[in-house]
């Protein structure tokens, strides 16, 4: 049966894992970061992914300037009828905030939704806190959005505890609330846990999305196991994910420990370390891993099939002192 949750104050119901589409943008910063994909191959990750369970893909207008918008827009059209995709598959998407007034919200919609091919989109989110208008003209905006039916629930990414307070706040006002916050989080990077993020989250109901939840493939352990090829990455990527040999030597720890449960689970160290993040705080943390290829997709599936003991969540809580 497929596994379901709330997601935040929404009426949304979202698989533990979502689809990260930031691969698909195929140009301009995506293409530093990613290999070129095509359309024949977006459509096998997607319907792989559909098929296995996961009902939620999540985007944003600045993936390539709206290509990954468009490439799924596209597939999720080959793959069936609007009707039968509407009660199927949910989308996430962000408005991108730097240098843009809250004015852009409503000016830029109808972009959104005629490259994803919708009438509405499920959650719509505040890609981060950049925005040249304050934070509530911005929400005012989204308010509105929702009121016209163009949108359902309203999130915000890479928001600290205090802006995730103030845009919960504001939205109460507008008889609404904040669903999510889309941050970084994985095993490698706990600043959530750190900075009063997961805590305010649990506190007020508010669900976290984590993105780059295997650290740039770093918690594949395909890294530790061929160091060699960490020059096949872009320099750029390489920076943002800590990918050096000095980072692999401090994290070969980790990595042996997610083998170690792996042989135990019979699952790969990448499938341990995203049961870890969509277990270990009840039903507070989703997951959107990326997916290059079918393989991907089908192995990120299997992180939603089995549960972590709590024993063994507590060894990866604390692997740093192994």
């Amino acid at each position: 049966m497929q596994e379901l949750r709330l997601l935040g104050h929404s009426n949304l119901s979202f698989s533990p894992l979502g689809l990260g589409t930031w691969q698909f943008s195929n140009k301009d910063k995506g293409r530093t970061w990613w290999r070129k994909i095509d359309d024949q191959t977006v459509y096998d990750i997607i319907k792989v992914s559909l098929d296995g369970g996961i009902n939620w893909l999540d985007t944003a207008e600045v993936y390539g300037r709206g290509n990954s918008e468009k490439f799924i827009g596209r597939n999720l059209q080959r793959l069936g009828s609007k009707e039968a995709l509407g009660s199927r598959v949910y989308i996430a998407d962000k408005w991108f905030p730097l240098l843009r007034s809250a004015d852009t919200i409503p000016e830029t919609i109808k972009t959104r939704l005629d490259y994803l091919q919708r009438d509405s989109i499920d959650l719509y989110q505040i890609h981060q806190p950049t925005s040249l208008s304050s934070l509530y003209r911005q929400l005012r905006e989204l308010a509105k959005l929702h009121e016209m039916g163009f949108i359902n629930a309203i999130g915000v990414s890479n928001f600290t505890a205090r802006q995730m307070e103030k845009a919960d706040d504001i939205l109460q006002r507008f008889g609404l609330r904040l669903s999510s916050n889309q941050v970084k989080y994985n095993l490698l990077h706990r600043k959530p846990e750190k900075n009063g993020v997961l805590e305010l989250a649990k506190e007020r109901g508010i669900s976290i999305i984590a993105y780059s939840p295997l650290q740039q493939g770093v918690l594949t352990g395909r890294f530790h196991d061929n160091p060699e090829s960490i020059q096949e990455i872009s320099k750029v990527r390489r920076m943002n994910s800590g990918l050096s040999q000095r980072n692999l030597i401090r994290t070969q720890p980790l990595i042996d420990l997610l083998k170690r449960l792996g042989l135990k689970y019979g699952k790969s160290p990448a499938q341990i370390s995203l049961n870890w993040l969509i277990r270990a705080h009840g039903e507070t943390v989703f997951a959107i891993p990326g997916a290059s290829s079918r393989f991907q997709a089908r192995s990120n599936l299997e992180a939603q099939c089995f549960e972590l003991s709590q024993a063994d969540i507590e060894q990866l809580n604390h692997w740093e002192e192994l």
